[in-house]
């Protein structure tokens, strides 16, 4: 229940507007409930007054009827429109809210939770889930109330009408009551069952679609097919669970909503006959049964979607819910102005409590400006090490110094903001290169965009393209080389001119001609900036002021290239495996 009211929160702001379209929504479901008024009057007072004319009964039944069109044709048509766009112009807006809202949270979730939750699912939790909400707003809390209180008025002008008649019409509205109780439990817990299999598809579809090129080079496609379908036949199986259920449901609602009109056309039939109740009353009963039943056969159907409501409530704020692993502390600062001193001062870090420590004890005292390399062998903490800096991660002990200030009394994302950062895979969005680029620094002016690309050794292959800066690079920059996305990165990094770099294997994934590019702007990137390198290739980063070998998530040397070569200790060694390697 506390789901819903976190829900209810974003449906506040708009409660008089609710409010409104339930009002209207009376008035467009209570001008039907005229008709089987107009009807008795017709056959009662009009076609069986035997103390009238012919001509007399026409005259009426012109004047009833053309009041009854004009209600019916020109009062009731703005009604039905406002009602409708009311409804669905507050439904969409609450909408717009929660994932608004959502998009929100997602970007301040950390990388832990993305590193365990596919991406498939949470966007069908902020897709399909919140779309499915809205039906809370439209039917639970409009709709249903309107059936309620079209019922409440058809009862009670059939108790204005014959009491007994009205006890026998809804005689069955107990047993209706207690078997919604008994089927919607279960149901709502198999829609959950239903929603959350089908986003497991989602997330299977989502990752598989973007590894098509692997299942194209290993022949996987058997395999993968195998895999899609184990997950389908598992969301077609909590399907037809949930279908079995609700078919149930349906059949016992229904028999319920059907008897209650042969009831009352049985007692009425002898009333008639007997001679107590008029043909035209007996008329009117019969129709406001289904003024009755239709609003209580769409609550049945209501019931059954709402249950699909809640159960993705309930996924769309588990997700809203999920807890942030980096939060600024309430006295948090700005950070400004940073010269770029970095002290790292007895740095352990684990990503599981339960996992063994990636870094262990880690201390490391880096002056302004210098450029500092991390090497050694895969896993051994390098690039676990520069992701604390900008607090993608917060340390398990010790402390992470910038400027002489703990990063952790810092507003994270003034930290992040004087950190520029160039990986080994970067993201580039399926936008155009000027977009891409602009992301640096989104207020940049075209010139200061193509100064950034000059820069980065990237203008002169945008150029080259058909569409030039304009170029849309499809998803994750596919229509582009390694070498060229990198540049691109780098351009982007130009534009944010920040004072503290990070190179994540920037250039291990490229062939020679085009690390000599990328690492030539680096290195202008680089000047006067405090930089730090985690490289695979040892020879592209002799030049650095100190190299770090980080190996077992200890560091076991510091020193300049000259120095550790002249020490012929780990990184020695490792300069001459690869040395022997590249000139195999």
């Amino acid at each position: 229940m506390s789901n819903i009211k976190q829900y209810l929160q974003f449906v506040r702001p708009y409660k008089w507007k609710i409010l409104i379209t339930v009002m209207v929504g009376i008035a467009k479901f209570g001008i039907p409930l005229l008709m089987p008024l107009i009807l008795r009057y017709v056959i009662d007072h009009i076609i069986n007054a035997n103390d009238m004319t012919d001509a007399a009964k026409l005259e009426q039944l012109f004047w009833l009827m053309g009041g009854a069109f004009v209600i019916f044709l020109i009062i009731r048509p703005p009604i039905e429109y406002f009602r409708q766009y009311l409804a669905q112009w507050v439904g969409n807006t609450i909408l717009y809210d929660i994932r608004d809202k959502l998009f929100d949270h997602i970007q301040k979730l950390s990388l832990r939770f993305y590193s365990q939750t596919k991406t498939g699912e949470i966007i069908s939790r902020v897709i399909h889930d919140v779309e499915q909400t809205k039906t809370f707003v439209v039917t639970g809390l409009m709709n249903v109330w309107l059936d309620m209180i079209t019922i409440l008025i058809a009862i009670g002008i059939m108790l204005t009408m014959d009491v007994g008649l009205t006890i026998v019409a809804i005689i069955l509205f107990p047993l209706y009551g207690l078997s919604v109780k008994y089927f919607y439990g279960k149901l709502r817990r198999l829609t959950r069952e239903r929603s959350q299999s089908l986003a497991e598809v989602q997330g299977h579809l989502h990752e598989r679609v973007q590894g098509i090129p692997v299942t194209r080079s290993f022949a996987l496609e058997d395999y993968e097919q195998d895999q899609f379908d184990s997950r389908n036949e598992n969301f077609l199986q909590k399907a037809l669970n949930h279908t079995d259920w609700n078919a149930k449901t349906f059949a016992v609602m229904n028999t319920i909503t059907d008897l209650a009109p042969l009831l009352v056309i049985a007692f009425a039939g002898y009333q008639v006959i007997s001679g107590s109740v008029s043909v035209g009353t007996m008329v009117a009963f019969v129709t406001y049964m289904e003024k009755v039943y239709s609003p209580l056969r769409r609550l049945i159907s209501s019931s059954t979607v709402l249950t699909q409501s809640v159960a993705s409530i309930d996924r769309v704020f588990e997700l809203m819910n999920e807890s942030y692993d980096i939060v600024d502390k309430p006295n948090a600062k700005k950070l400004d102005r940073v010269e770029g001193k970095i002290d790292v001062e007895h740095v352990s870090f684990k990503y599981e409590e339960e996992e063994a420590a990636v870094l262990k004890d880690v201390t490391l005292h880096v002056e302004s400006g210098e450029t500092i390399a991390f090497v050694g062998i895969s896993g051994g903490g390098k690039s676990t090490l520069v992701s604390l800096i900008p607090r993608f991660y917060d340390v398990t002990d010790g402390t992470i110094k910038v400027d002489g200030t703990d990063i952790r009394d810092v507003q994270a994302r003034s930290l992040r903001n004087n950190i520029g950062m160039v990986l080994q895979d970067n993201i580039l969005f399926s936008e155009s290169i000027a977009m891409n680029i602009r992301m640096g620094n989104p207020d940049a002016t075209d010139e200061e965009v193509k100064a950034a690309a000059k820069a980065a050794n990237a203008h002169d292959f945008i150029t080259g393209l058909q569409y030039g800066y304009d170029t849309l690079v499809g998803e994750r920059g596919v229509k582009l080389s390694g070498g060229q996305k990198q540049r691109i990165a780098i351009a982007r990094v130009f534009l944010k001119n920040p004072p503290i770099l990070i190179f994540d294997e920037a250039t291990s994934a490229l062939d020679l001609e085009s690390e000599h590019i990328i690492q030539e702007a680096m290195e202008r990137l680089a000047s006067d900036r405090t930089t730090f390198i985690v490289a695979h290739r040892l020879s592209t980063i002799t030049h650095a002021d100190r190299i770090v070998v980080i190996e077992g998530g200890e560091i076991k040397e510091i020193g300049s290239h000259a120095e550790l070569m002249e020490r012929k200790g780990h990184y020695y060694d490792l300069y001459q495996v690869q040395h022997l390697d590249d000139n195999q």
